[in-house]
């Protein structure tokens, strides 16, 4: 199996994890950004949040799951992806991975791995075989829920668009080599006819309205 390979069945393990039965009480994100605009950006692979109940109180006062996915040895050694910045946190990573690095794992990081294939689909079932500890969070609840609303944002676009040009066939609207550009009304972003929603705000588009 190649990284690439196990990152994405990781991925889709975490996926299922976290969210087995694609609730929307259940609250979480993949790759969410913090501290953008400085030279010293970060990237969580997948972010998950339980608030205590839906009350001002409950949401305050709950708590932010961290993930990273470490496909190897080699890719666990990098020094790029160990961000925890949750209350509780952990690697994914295959079982004979972690029995390499257990040892270099900080104490209070949780680890999940694969528990053979799931009966009901064609993922891997994870099992935690390193609990996590709480670690005392530096980040606000809005700063947090923030970065993930706008990357679950930039998934559910990218779906949008990858539905769009699955089931929508390009219109014929060439003349020669020139192709017709259309300009959303809404965030005037310029992207080719032939989508039913604009793939940067997810305006639905009439062609009426169609520049050249």
């Amino acid at each position: 199996m190649t990284k690439t390979e196990t990152t994405r069945n990781l991925s889709l393990a975490l996926e299922k994890y976290i969210d087995p039965h694609e609730d929307p009480r259940v609250y979480w994100a993949k790759e969410v950004s913090f501290d953008c605009a400085t030279d010293h950006k970060i990237r969580v692979d997948y972010m998950q949040f339980k608030p205590v109940n839906n009350s001002v109180s409950g949401i305050e006062k709950g708590d932010f799951y961290c993930y990273e996915i470490k496909s190897s040895v080699e890719d666990f050694q990098s020094k790029h992806g160990h961000i925890f910045i949750g209350d509780f946190n952990y690697y994914v990573m295959l079982e004979n991975v972690y029995e390499k690095v257990k040892d270099d794992i900080p104490y209070g990081i949780g680890v999940l791995v694969p528990d053979g294939e799931d009966p009901f689909g064609d993922w891997l079932r994870l099992k935690c075989i390193k609990k996590p500890r709480r670690q005392n969070r530096s980040r606000s609840v809005s700063e947090m829920l923030l970065m993930m609303f706008r990357s679950a944002k930039r998934e559910y676009r990218k779906a949008i668009a990858k539905k769009d040009s699955k089931q929508i066939p390009r219109l014929a609207l060439d003349t020669g080599d020139k192709t017709h550009l259309y300009m959303c009304p809404s965030c005037r972003h310029t992207l080719e006819i032939g989508y039913k929603h604009c793939i940067f705000c997810g305006q639905k588009l009439r062609y009426e309205e169609a520049i050249l």
